[in-house]
């Protein structure tokens, strides 16, 4: 499976939120992933890669990196907004790239992850035919839509997770922190719907910030800042029972690293690439164990 784990911005502090801290530049980023011996990677936020299609591809080709696809909020509960031309446009990157996975978060309207508004039945109704139209139409142009539950996003909880199992069609994006924080555990999930899981990004968290996330002593950006997410292998994720029901199903998608990391100005030293390398290390055992 070595061949199938994959990086992602994030991990170096590079996000689509106005503000979120200092952010890498491409090429450095790009290139320390390959130095910790990834081959492919999610795009990233919007500016990260240049918005050309044949100009992102080969970027990505001239790092010796393979893309994957990548983490794309979506608005889908709000009557008037439809989300396929904004969808349709996107893809165009992926047939370029030779992209095979749109990751789909259900936005909540507004900035950063640290609210979101309450969902009505008309939303719930909305967002859960848009998810299916884009599984429908991504699928015709040979891309698999996953939707990706997500703290601050419309799709957090537990109980919203069940409602988008039993209401749509789409397959989730297996993420064990963002489960995790919101009250999910990832293991039971993949042993409850395991063939609604294409794909997964795995991170490990610190359960005591996590929980102080869960009951309003922190925003979920306070507790990033205070190291919520930890290296692979080194918080209270329970990685080795996620990988064990994984390969029970047969999962044979990827395994994207991510670390939601916040730089509060140019890395000394190492910087962010010392604990990616670290995730690298732990995954590659736990896979061989």
């Amino acid at each position: 499976m070595s061949d199938k784990i994959a990086g992602a911005p994030i991990s170096w502090g590079v996000c689509e939120v106005p503000g979120w801290g200092y952010q890498m530049a491409p090429s450095r980023v790009l290139a320390e992933m390959r130095e910790v011996g990834l081959t492919a990677t999610e795009f990233g936020p919007d500016g990260f890669l240049p918005d050309a299609p044949a100009e992102k591809a080969a970027t990505l080709e001239q790092h010796g990196l393979q893309a994957v696809g990548g983490f794309t909020p979506t608005l889908l509960h709000v009557p008037g907004h439809d989300p396929l031309p904004g969808v349709e446009r996107l893809l165009a990157g992926y047939d370029a790239a030779r992209a095979g996975t749109l990751v789909l978060s259900a936005d909540s309207g507004g900035t950063g992850y640290d609210s979101r508004p309450e969902l009505d039945e008309t939303g719930w109704a909305l967002l859960l035919s848009n998810l299916d139209r884009i599984t429908d139409y991504a699928a015709g142009r040979g891309v698999s839509a996953v939707l990706h539950p997500h703290v601050g996003t419309m799709i957090e909880s537990g109980d919203e997770v069940d409602r988008v199992l039993e209401g749509s069609t789409i397959r989730l994006c297996l993420d064990t922190g963002h489960l995790l924080i919101g009250g999910t555990d990832p293991a039971a999930l993949a042993r409850q719907a395991p063939e609604r899981i294409a794909h997964t990004h795995l991170k490990d968290v610190d359960l005591g910030l996590a929980r102080q996330v869960q009951d309003g002593r922190l925003t979920y950006t306070e507790a990033i800042r205070k190291g919520m997410y930890r290296p692979l292998g080194e918080g209270d994720v329970d990685l080795d029972g996620v990988l064990t029901h994984l390969n029970r199903i047969g999962y044979d998608g990827w395994h994207v690293l991510e670390q939601d990391t916040i730089l509060q100005g140019p890395p000394a030293g190492d910087g962010p690439v010392a604990d990616v390398r670290t995730s690298v290390t732990n995954l590659l055992s736990a896979l061989v164990g």
